[in-house]
C-alpha cells in the first residue's frame, strides 16, 4: 500500500473542478522594469505578464489604486512604457534551506495604457474589467 500523501506528490494529478480562470495568455520571463511613480522611480523584476498585466517584485509597497507608469527596457536599449493601475499586494516571508528568514514582496498590475511616443498621447487598452 502507497502511503497517502504520494496522491499529492503525483505531478499529473489534477482536481477536475479547478479551471484556468485567466483568459490571456502569460509568459512566466524575468526581467528588470522601471517603475515611475509620484514619488521618484524604483526598479523592479517583472515576471509573469500577460496582455493586461504583470507581476512586479519589489522593495517597497504601492498604494492599492495607484496609478504609475511602468518602463520595459530591451538589451538593444529599445524602451517600451505604459500606465498600469495597482491591482493587489504580495508579502511573504519564507525560511530558507540555510536557516535564515526570506522575504519576498511584490505587486499585481493591471496595464491600462501604452506610450506610443514621449510627445504622442497614451494608446489607450480595452477597459474590460480583469482581475489578476
Amino acid at each position: 500500500m502507497k502511503p497517502p500523501c504520494s496522491l499529492w506528490a503525483s505531478t499529473s494529478w489534477r482536481h477536475p473542478r479547478v479551471n484556468e480562470r485567466r483568459a490571456h495568455l502569460r509568459f512566466d520571463k524575468v526581467f528588470t522594469v522601471y517603475l515611475s511613480t509620484h514619488d521618484g522611480m524604483t526598479r523592479g523584476i517583472g515576471r509573469n505578464i500577460s496582455m493586461r498585466g504583470l507581476f512586479v517584485e519589489t522593495r517597497e509597497p504601492l498604494p492599492l489604486g495607484e496609478r504609475l507608469k511602468v518602463t520595459f527596457a530591451g538589451e538593444d536599449g529599445t524602451e517600451m512604457t505604459c500606465l498600469a493601475e495597482v491591482r493587489y499586494q504580495v508579502a511573504l516571508s519564507y525560511g530558507r534551506q540555510d536557516g535564515r528568514e526570506g522575504n519576498s514582496r511584490g505587486v499585481g498590475l493591471r496595464i491600462v495604457a501604452y506610450e506610443t511616443h514621449d510627445d504622442a498621447p497614451l494608446l489607450l487598452v480595452d477597459r474590460e474589467r480583469v482581475m489578476h
